[in-house]
């Protein structure tokens, strides 16, 4: 009779279990199912608004931007919206007590790789940089590391894979990511062998080092998906503005550059095209979701992948805010070896690019 009882109340006792979770997944199933289907519709749908609803011409410049801008602006933040879900249940792994503990003690060479990892998965940015590196220096992290953390961070982040994906396929997408990766990594490695360290700010090392708590209570996979959705609410609203406004931007010189027109200055041909590229964008200040959709539109005109590329890397991984920021932490002079390494990198890259697509 007990163990009639206690096998009754087993089973009872999983039920309440088991339900929720496959409810979960059947609602999984058909949320994706239904991404699917309306992400495979988004051309046929922006045709038919374009030539049949609104009358423009196939041929038309207006039609052409147009068609451009209502076919990329929903597929681009559907494929936003994925990914960012899925890497903020990833990020939720990763706090920054968590990072520390993982590339504090490492060997440079070790701990170069491992840092550029951890820069695409942890959800920090140039914002984070003044903190962040004063917490790895203080963990015994070694400069080059958190360097290649820092180059690794912002340059590919989830909304610049995404873009690339959407846009341009995933060979451009990975080969994109493994080349910001050996960036992030030679540069943090060459940094790391001049012994640079006395160009840090005396006070950083002079601030007692805080105890990180080895001990992590597990979270629950449900509490990561809450995270999963509070990283779009968070990330997708924020950048949404950028991405219409870099799309339309890209609609015009889709739909009114001439073809071609970009080759003269921005093609393969002119040798000068990568280097001047990069020295443009050190300064200036945007973000992957603003300037992937601008880079789609002038490559249709004649740019080179590898040209638009490395502004598009200048940009957001040697942002002039960043910059700033890391002089608070940082002497003149290594801000100077830092910005030449990366720039040199991205050249480098650049060329790549443009030989191999």
């Amino acid at each position: 009779m007990d163990t009639a009882e206690n096998s009754k109340g087993i089973i009872s006792g999983d039920e309440p279990d088991k339900t929720p979770l496959m409810k979960r997944i059947a609602w999984a199933v058909l949320l994706v199912g239904a991404w699917w289907l309306v992400y495979c519709s988004l051309q046929p749908l922006a045709d038919w608004l374009t030539y049949t609803l609104f009358g423009l011409s196939r041929t038309g410049h207006m039609g052409s931007a147009v068609a451009f801008f209502l076919f990329e602006a929903p597929k681009v933040l559907m494929l936003l919206t994925l990914i960012v879900f899925v890497v903020g249940i990833i990020r939720s792994y990763f706090t920054p007590e968590r990072t520390r503990q993982i590339l504090a003690g490492k060997r440079e060479s070790v701990g170069n790789v491992l840092a550029a990892m951890l820069g695409i998965v942890t959800p920090f940015c140039s914002c984070s940089a003044v903190p962040l590196f004063m917490g790895f220096v203080q963990a015994g992290v070694p400069l080059g590391v958190t360097l290649s953390f820092l180059i690794a961070a912002p340059m590919i982040n989830e909304i610049a894979v995404v873009l690339l994906f959407g846009m341009f396929g995933w060979k451009v997408a990975l080969v994109y990511v493994v080349m910001g990766l050996i960036i992030a990594i030679t540069s943090g490695l060459v940094i790391g062998r001049l012994k640079l360290e006395r160009f840090v700010e005396p006070w950083v090392y002079e601030m007692q080092v805080a105890q990180i708590d080895a001990e992590v209570s597990p979270v629950p996979f449900t509490e990561r998906i809450m995270a999963g959705r509070a990283a779009v609410v968070e990330i997708v609203l924020r950048v949404w503005p950028y991405v219409l406004a870099g799309i339309a931007v890209g609609a015009g010189i889709h739909g009114y550059v001439p073809e071609g027109f970009m080759a003269s200055f921005m093609g393969k041909g002119a040798w000068w095209a990568v280097p001047a590229a990069v020295l443009l964008g050190v300064p200036m200040y945007s973000n992957a979701a603003g300037i992937i959709p601008i880079v789609h539109a002038l490559l249709e005109k004649g740019a080179a992948l590898g040209t638009v590329l490395a502004f598009m890397m200048a940009v957001i991984g040697l942002s002039l805010p960043e910059m700033i920021i890391l002089r608070n932490v940082l002497k003149k002079q290594l801000i100077a070896v830092f910005v030449c390494v990366v720039a040199t990198g991205i050249v480098i890259v650049g060329y790549l690019f443009n030989i191999i697509f």
